[in-house]
């Protein structure tokens, strides 16, 4: 217990730079994006007295070393500012759409091991037959198509046409079908390839032709043997992919109207809104840091070889 207490304070340690580096990137890039706040909010045709006033209100007349040293406080304090849109606090609304969020992403992983994992077994097993080629010509094909481009379709034909889901919105169980499987699909490509090369390494390990000779069954051989060891690398996948689920659900969200943290951010880049924009993608940032720390404690309970010290 004590070396995985270790373990955890030293990543803790590890990640301060990581998120003082993104906050400090995600800075300096929204301040070279070109646009003006106060204009944006104002318009353009606003007096220039007009903007000078809102822009000193909103602190964007102080030198930008000011400004970065006052956010750099604001996030040690847990106060990532207010929306210049909206008045309201970044952190507040972004609690509001986590919960959208975080069930899309978890729906979309859920959709991608759900088709992954039994195609990828179904592929390692019978390796250069046809169920292994059409496996992977749909990892090859769910890897090439992006969700900018799937998400629509699958609109048109199961929304629009069918009229089986909504199109758009947050309003049910069956709103969430098309955003989860236009996010989790090419998640699954990927899965499956990793699950058919990890299986196919274990299969021919001699402790499988061991549990083969003692008598076991092929499918008990497969499942409870060489499925076991071959998760590890499955689940450095699944962490790594967890940001690209997370930078996805930004046009998965956009497309569906899903009003998550990924719509929030989009909106918030249109408006030049700098602190939400600043606030959001700190929150894609942390919740990554996180799940690469969590699969790490995990190694240690799939993988009893695995030690932390």
């Amino acid at each position: 217990m004590a070396a995985v207490f270790r373990f955890v304070l030293r990543r803790l340690v590890l990640t301060v730079p990581v998120l003082v580096g993104v906050a400090t990137l995600v800075f300096s890039l929204i301040h070279l994006v070109p646009g003006d706040p106060a204009v944006a909010m104002l318009g353009e045709g606003a007096a220039p007295d007009d903007i000078a006033a809102l822009r000193t209100s909103l602190g964007l007349d102080r030198p930008l070393l000011e400004q970065y040293g006052a956010f750099l406080r604001g996030v040690v304090q847990g106060d990532l500012g207010r929306s210049f849109r909206t008045g309201q606090p970044v952190s507040t609304m972004i609690a509001e759409r986590l919960p959208a969020t975080a069930e899309l992403a978890i729906a979309a992983l859920l959709v991608a091991i759900a088709i992954a994992v039994p195609l990828g077994i179904i592929a390692a097993v019978r390796q250069h037959r046809a169920a292994d080629h059409a496996a992977m010509i749909f990892a090859l094909a769910g890897i090439s198509i992006p969700n900018f481009w799937l998400g629509p379709l699958l609109a048109i034909v199961f929304a629009v046409e069918l009229g089986w889901f909504p199109v758009s919105g947050r309003s049910g169980l069956a709103s969430l079908v098309l955003p989860a499987t236009a996010l989790g699909l090419a998640l699954a490509a990927i899965l499956a390839r990793m699950t058919r090369a990890s299986l196919l390494d274990e299969l021919g390990e001699l402790y499988v032709r061991a549990a083969r000779a003692r008598g076991v069954s092929a499918r008990n051989a497969v499942l409870r043997h060489a499925l076991r060891n071959a998760l590890v690398p499955l689940i450095t996948i699944v962490a790594l992919q967890f940001g690209a689920v997370l930078t996805g659900s930004v046009i998965t969200e956009t497309i569906f109207a899903w009003p998550g943290v990924g719509r929030l951010l989009i909106q918030s880049i249109g408006f030049r809104d700098y602190p939400m924009v600043q606030g959001c993608i700190l929150f894609i940032a942390t919740a990554y840091v996180t799940v690469n720390l969590v699969t790490d404690l995990l190694y240690g309970a799939v993988d009893p070889r695995i030690r932390f010290d």
